[in-house]
């Protein structure tokens, strides 16, 4: 089963391989009946304000026993090309033949090119909780440290949070996000953070993918996204490049 993550109704493929899911749905005051609720069963569904997706993430991984596993967004999907056009996402038939010989699928990597992912999360979020992350890793998951520190000199990553995974691996690395949010969400100062910075944990979680794919070795495939509202990529650079050269200017983050 792939989830599609939504904050609002929205126009979601229902078709028994995708199923749309309403993050924080303990905070709407109505959800659409097909949709399935984060709010349901043990459930962090009212947190979603400083976790984004990732409320979704932990009601699929407390709650469905799927042998496939994947999570898109209202409105990015994997395809087996790029698109704008939802009909181009990835069928259930292209999933199960891919993982036959992965156990992975991810959005193909970003590359930012003129700066490394450490700098480009510094450059866009408030630091203390990237830090924080950092000494949790490094103390309390000393395994993943070494990728962690690849990661953040890398100038690729694996970002959206989204992916299409075998139940194994998808138990694996759910386990390993929470077990180290739960760390860092217990020393991040909530009240120290406006904006889009509350948001902090599902941003934080995209650094994570790649820290526990390089550490575990799964086998993973990128594949194109299916991005159906087109991005203006001239405002998007400039927003980069002010982010990067500018640091105390008005951040925009998300398009």
């Amino acid at each position: 089963m792939i989830y599609v993550a939504t904050h609002k109704t929205y126009p979601i493929p229902n078709d028994g391989f995708y199923q749309p899911i309403m993050v924080g749905a303990a905070l709407r005051d109505q959800v659409p009946a097909d949709y399935q609720r984060d709010d349901v069963g043990h459930n962090i569904s009212a947190k979603n304000p400083n976790f984004n997706e990732l409320t979704a993430l932990y009601w699929i991984w407390q709650h469905d026993q799927s042998d496939i596993v994947g999570l898109a967004h209202y409105r990015r999907y994997l395809g087996l090309k790029k698109s704008h056009d939802v009909a181009d996402r990835i069928d259930e038939a292209a999933v199960r033949q891919l993982l036959t010989d992965y156990d992975v699928l991810l959005p193909k990597q970003r590359n930012y090119f003129i700066e490394n992912q450490r700098d480009h999360y510094l450059h866009a979020h408030a630091k203390a909780p990237y830090d924080i992350m950092a000494n949790v890793i490094a103390q309390d998951f000393p395994e993943f440290y070494p990728a962690f520190t690849k990661m953040e000199q890398s100038t690729k990553a694996h970002l959206f949070n989204m992916f299409i995974m075998k139940r194994a691996a998808f138990e694996d690395y759910a386990s390993f996000v929470f077990a180290v949010l739960d760390k860092v969400e217990e020393q991040v100062d909530l009240s120290t953070l406006h904006g889009q910075d509350s948001r902090v944990f599902g941003f934080l979680s995209e650094r994570l993918m790649d820290t526990w794919l390089a550490t575990r070795g799964y086998a993973a495939h990128d594949l194109p996204v299916v991005s159906l509202e087109k991005t203006n990529w001239l405002d998007k650079g400039s927003q980069f490049l002010k982010r990067k050269f500018l640091p105390n200017s008005k951040k925009k983050v998300h398009f």
